[in-house]
C-alpha cells in the first residue's frame, strides 16, 4: 500500500495545478492585455489535454512499465512548468499549460490502474479512497495556495510548485516492479483523432457553435468507422460490447458531472450573494474538502467490508442532503453553507471511490488499462460540459421566480432553482443505476 500513499501525493499536486490557476486568470489577462476568451485557455488547453491524455496513458500501460510512463510523464510536467515559469509572452503560458497538462495526465491514469494491478479486489477500495481523498485534498489547497502566492508573489510562481512532483519519481521506479507488459502497435492515427473530437466537443461547448457541433459529429462518425476497420484500433470497439461496463461507465459519468460544477459554482455563489474575496472564499471551502479527503479513506474501507452499493447509498443521501440545503438557504448564512460543504463533499468522494470501483470490476486483465483511462477522460468531459453550461446559464439566465418564498431579492434565485435541479438529476440518476445494479449483481456481472 506504500506506492498508494505515494500516487496520493502526486494526485494532490496534479489536480492543484488544474484548479490553480482559475485564481490567476485576472492577473495573466491584465499583464498580456487579453480578452476574457483568450485568458480562458489558460484552464480550457489544460482540461482538454488532461482528458485526452488520461486515456492515452491509459492505452501505454498496456504495452509500457507503469514506472517509466509516470518517469516521463512527471518529468514532462516539470518542463511544462519551468517554461510557464519563466514565459514572457502568453504563447510561452499556453504552451507551459500544454506540456503540464501531456505530463501530468499519466497520474490519474495511473490512479485507476495502480489500484487494480497491485492491490486485491477485497483491499481496492481503500486504495481508490485514499487516491480519491488526494484528489479531494488537491481541489482544496489549489484556490487557498494560489491565492496566498499571487497576494505576495507573481502569478508565475504557480508554476514552480508544479516541480514538487519529481520526489515520488523514486519512489514510482522502486515500487512499481510487477508490471506484466504486452507487445502492443499504438494506433497513432486513432489517437489523433481521439484527440480532435474531444477538443471539438469542448470547442463547441465553450463557445456555443453550431458548427463545430456539426464537425465533432462527422469527426465522431469518422473515428467510429476507422476503429472498427483498424487491426490495432486505439480504442478496441470489442470493450464497448461489454455492455455492463459501457452501461455502468455512461450512469457513473452522468453521477460524477457534478464533480467540477459544485467547486465552481459555490465561489460564484459565496462571491455574488455573499460579496466575499477570493481568498475567504477558498478558507471556507476548504474544511469540507479536506475533512472530504479524510473520510475518502474511510469511504474505501466501506465499500472493502459492506461492499460498493452500500457505500453509493450513502453518497446518494449526503449529495441529495447538500442539494436540497443550499437550494433553501442559498442566502443564508455562509457559516451554515461551510459546513453544508462537509457533508456534500464526503458524499462526492464516496462517490468517486464507489463508482470507480464498480466500474473497474467489469473489466478483465486485458481491458483495464484502456477501460480505465476511458473512463477517467469521460468523467472529465462530464465534468468540463457541466461546468460550461453551468457558466452559460449564469451569464444568461436570471431567474425571476423561486419555489423557495424565504428569499427576500431574487439574486439568489438561479443559484437555488440551481441546486434543486442537481438534487432532482442525483435522484433520477442514483435510482436508475441501483436498478441496474441490482439486476447486474443478480446476473453475477459485478461483484458486490
Amino acid at each position: 500500500m506504500k506506492i498508494i500513499y505515494i500516487l496520493a501525493l502526486a494526485m494532490i499536486i496534479s489536480v492543484m495545478n488544474s484548479t490553480m490557476f482559475n485564481v490567476a486568470l485576472p492577473s495573466i489577462r491584465q499583464d498580456f492585455d487579453l480578452s476574457s476568451s483568450q485568458v480562458s485557455w489558460v484552464v480550457t488547453s489544460y482540461i482538454i489535454i488532461y482528458a485526452i491524455g488520461s486515456v492515452t496513458y491509459g492505452k501505454l500501460a498496456d504495452k509500457y512499465r507503469l514506472k517509466n510512463l509516470l518517469t516521463v510523464g512527471i518529468c514532462l510536467f516539470a518542463v511544462g512548468s519551468i517554461v510557464g515559469f519563466v514565459a514572457s509572452d502568453y504563447w510561452m503560458v499556453i504552451a507551459g499549460r500544454i506540456l503540464q497538462s501531456a505530463g501530468a495526465s499519466v497520474i490519474p491514469a495511473s490512479s485507476m490502474i495502480i489500484p487494480i494491478r497491485y492491490v486485491s479486489p477485497e483491499k481496492r477500495g481503500r486504495a481508490l479512497g485514499i487516491t480519491s481523498s488526494g484528489m479531494a485534498l488537491g481541489t482544496a489547497m489549489g484556490p487557498i495556495i494560489a491565492g496566498m502566492i499571487t497576494s505576495f508573489a507573481d502569478w508565475r510562481y504557480l508554476f514552480a510548485i508544479s516541480l514538487l512532483s519529481l520526489v515520488t519519481i523514486p519512489f514510482f521506479r522502486k515500487y512499481l516492479n510487477q508490471d506484466q507488459v504486452r507487445p502492443l502497435k499504438i494506433d497513432l492515427w486513432g489517437g489523433v483523432m481521439l484527440a480532435a473530437t474531444v477538443t471539438l466537443l469542448l470547442l463547441a461547448i465553450t463557445n456555443v457553435s453550431f458548427i463545430l457541433a456539426i464537425m465533432t459529429i462527422v469527426l465522431l462518425i469518422i473515428f467510429i468507422l476507422y476503429i472498427r476497420q483498424a487491426k490495432q484500433p486505439f480504442l478496441d470497439p470489442a470493450i464497448f460490447r461489454n455492455s455492463t461496463y459501457t452501461m455502468t461507465m455512461i450512469i457513473a459519468c452522468l453521477a460524477l458531472i457534478f464533480n467540477l460544477c459544485v467547486p465552481y459554482l459555490i465561489p460564484q455563489m459565496l462571491s455574488s450573494i455573499h460579496q466575499l474575496s477570493s481568498f475567504t472564499i477558498g478558507m471556507i471551502m476548504f474544511p469540507g474538502a479536506l475533512i472530504a479527503a479524510i473520510f475518502g479513506i474511510v469511504g474505501g474501507r466501506i465499500a472493502d467490508s459492506k461492499g460498493n452499493t452500500f457505500l453509493l447509498r450513502i453518497a446518494f443521501i449526503l449529495q441529495l442532503m447538500t442539494y436540497i440545503i443550499l437550494a433553501v438557504f442559498t442566502d443564508r448564512s455562509y457559516w451554515m453553507i461551510m459546513g453544508v460543504l462537509v457533508i456534500g463533499n464526503t458524499g462526492l468522494t464516496f462517490a468517486q471511490v464507489g463508482l470507480a470501483n464498480t466500474v473497474s470490476r467489469t473489466l478483465d486483465g486485458a481491458q483495464v488499462g484502456v477501460g480505465m483511462g476511458l473512463y477517467m477522460m469521460l468523467s472529465f468531459i462530464s465534468g468540463a460540459i457541466g461546468t460550461t453550461v453551468l457558466g452559460l446559464i449564469l451569464d444568461r439566465v436570471q431567474s425571476p421566480w423561486s419555489f423557495n418564498s424565504l428569499w427576500h431579492y431574487s439574486e439568489a434565485n438561479t443559484f437555488s432553482n440551481i441546486f434543486l435541479v442537481f438534487a432532482i438529476w442525483m435522484a433520477i440518476v442514483f435510482i436508475f443505476f441501483f436498478r441496474y445494479l441490482r439486476v447486474a449483481n443478480q446476473n453475477g456481472k459485478i461483484a458486490k
